[in-house]
C-alpha cells in the first residue's frame, strides 16, 4: 500500500477505507455548498423540492471497469444498472438517465457501437429511458478506450424513508443473492485463469425489486445498499457506524456460489470483500423478515436472497461474522484493494 498521503493512489479508488478517508476530506471542503448534510453517506441525495409530490433522487456515478466486456455483461450495461440501483437504494422510482462517454482516441468504433447497443438494450429492459448526455474524444494514451458516466433522476414518496442512518436493533438483516460474483469474473479475467463453473457478473437492475418490497411492507424496510466496491463487509461497516449499530452475521447464511469460493480459494480472496453489482443489502423490522424474504425469493433478482444476520446495540459500531465452528471474528472495512478498476 502507497503511504504517501500527498498523492492519489489506486487504492482511493476502492471503496475501502482509504476511499472513505479521501470523500470525508473532499465533503469537508464542500460543506457550505449545501444544506443537505443527511446525505453525505449516501450513493443518492433525497432533496425536497417546492411544489413537487414526494422527494426528487439524483445520483451520479463514473465507470472505468477492465475489462470493458466480461461474462454476464460489459461496460455499458453496468453504467446503466448502476445508477439505477443507486436510486432503488433509497426506494425511488428511477425516472431518468445522462450518459456521458469519455473515449481514447483509437478506440474500435465497433467495439463502441457494441457498447451502445448494450446500453439501449439495459435501458430499454429497465424501462428507464436515457435523455440526455455528452461525448467527449481525448488524444490516445490520455484515457484507457471508454470511460462512462451516468447520472439519474428518481421520485420517492414521502412516506418512505430509507437511508444509511435507519438500522435499529432487532433489524433482521438480508442480501438479496450470492456474494462477489461482479469482483471475482474481472479479476480471473484480468488474470486470464480459466475457472470451472458459470462464473459470471451478476449486474441487473434491482429497482423493480425493491419497489415490490416496499409497496407489500411499507415502513418495514430501514435501509438499502448495493454492496459495490468494498463489498459485503465494507458497506455493513459504513451503515453500521451511520446508525450507531452493530451488525452480526452468520457465516452459515451467507449465500456464495461454489464457482466463487473455489475461484477465492484460489486467488487468496474473501467473497465478503468483493464487489457486487446485482446485489442489494436490506435491513427489516425483524419479525418482517421472513415475508419479505419469500418475497424477495419470488423475484429473478432476489431467488437467491438470504437472512444473514441481525443487528444489535452496541458501544461502537462494529461488523462481526459467527462462524460455522461456533467462534466469531470482527470484520473490518477494506483495506487497500484486491484490484483496481473493478467497475
Amino acid at each position: 500500500m502507497n503511504s504517501d498521503t500527498s498523492v492519489i493512489t489506486l487504492d482511493h479508488g476502492g471503496g475501502g477505507l482509504a476511499s472513505q478517508r479521501l470523500v470525508s476530506r473532499l465533503l469537508g471542503l464542500l460543506e457550505n455548498s449545501s444544506g443537505q448534510k443527511e446525505n453525505t453517506l449516501e450513493d443518492a441525495a433525497a432533496l425536497t423540492v417546492p411544489g413537487l409530490t414526494g422527494r426528487l433522487v439524483f445520483s451520479t456515478d463514473s465507470y472505468v471497469v477492465e475489462p470493458i466486456f466480461f461474462p454476464g455483461g460489459d461496460i455499458g450495461k453496468l453504467a446503466v444498472h448502476g445508477t439505477i440501483n443507486d436510486l432503488a437504494m433509497r426506494g425511488a422510482t428511477p425516472l431518468c438517465l445522462s450518459l456521458a462517454m469519455i473515449l481514447e482516441e483509437g478506440f474500435p468504433l465497433a467495439e463502441l457501437e457494441r457498447i451502445t447497443k448494450s446500453i439501449s438494450e439495459a435501458s430499454r429492459d429497465a424501462a428507464v429511458p436515457i435523455i440526455t448526455g455528452d461525448t467527449k474524444v481525448v488524444p490516445k494514451g490520455k484515457a484507457d478506450k471508454i470511460f462512462i458516466t451516468t447520472a439519474g433522476i428518481g421520485l420517492v414518496d414521502t412516506a418512505v424513508n430509507i437511508g444509511a442512518a435507519g438500522a435499529k436493533p432487532g433489524d433482521a438483516v438480508l442480501i438479496s443473492g450470492s456474494i462477489g460474483d461482479h469482483g471475482i469474473t474481472i479479476m480471473s479475467q484480468r488474470a486470464g485463469i480459466a475457472l470451472q463453473g458459470d462464473l459470471q457478473s451478476d449486474t441487473v437492475a434491482l429497482h423493480r425489486l425493491v419497489a415490490r418490497l416496499i409497496s407489500e411492507f411499507p415502513g418495514a424496510i430501514h435501509v438499502l445498499r448495493d454492496p459495490t466496491r468494498g463489498g459485503v463487509a465494507t458497506s455493513l461497516h459504513e451503515l453500521a457506524a451511520a446508525s450507531g449499530v452493530a451488525v452480526e452475521l452468520n457465516e452459515e447464511s451467507l449465500p456464495i456460489n461454489p464457482a466463487v469460493l473455489s475461484a477465492c480459494a484460489l486467488l487468496g480472496l474473501d467473497p465478503l470483500w468483493l464487489a457486487n453489482e446485482g446485489k442489494c443489502l436490506l435491513f427489516c423490522d425483524g419479525g418482517k423478515a421472513a415475508a419479505i424474504l419469500a418475497a424477495m425469493r419470488a423475484m429473478d433478482e432476489g431467488r437467491q436472497a438470504e437472512i444473514i444476520g441481525r443487528v444489535v446495540p452496541a458501544a461502537a459500531a462494529q461488523v462481526t461474522l459467527r462462524t460455522v465452528l461456533g467462534g466469531g471474528r470482527i470484520l473490518r472495512s477494506l483495506h487497500g484493494q484486491p484490484l483496481p478498476r473493478i467497475c
